[in-house]
């Protein structure tokens, strides 16, 4: 489960990075947008490498992740381990709250002060895995 759940959180973590990376660089609302779009850049090759991994680790433990969908409700993930077929919900609350620990990791942000829990409550999240 906790494969799944990684290789679900970050494969949205890389699309939202190599996004925010597009929208910076195309904005024209920064002076020095080289300079976000490497920070930006530096996260999205971080978690691609870790994305990489965590699909060795699902192949080599034998788990195929068949189907990913995302609603109102949150992400869910159907998935093979060894024959036996399981499936995984994560609601957005807990979905954003994990992406954003764990993007402020890979930024280097990780010590710094975090974001106010209300501010996440309004932003709107719509992103799919295709």
């Amino acid at each position: 489960m906790s494969l799944v759940r990684s290789y679900l959180l970050l494969t949205f973590i890389h699309k939202v990075f190599e996004r925010d990376c597009r929208v910076i660089g195309k904005s024209g609302l920064f002076k020095m947008p080289q300079l976000y779009m490497e920070m930006v850049s530096i996260g999205a090759k971080k978690t691609a490498l870790m994305l990489q991994e965590v699909k060795r680790e699902l192949e080599s433990a034998d788990i195929v992740i068949s189907t990913v969908r995302q609603d109102q409700h949150g992400v869910e993930a159907q998935y093979k381990c060894r024959g036996t077929s399981g499936d995984i919900c994560i609601e957005w609350p807990s979905f954003r709250r994990e992406m954003t620990v764990r993007m402020r990791a890979y930024l280097g942000l990780a010590g710094e002060f975090p974001t106010a829990a209300r501010d996440e409550k309004v932003i709107p999240f719509a992103l799919s895995i295709r």
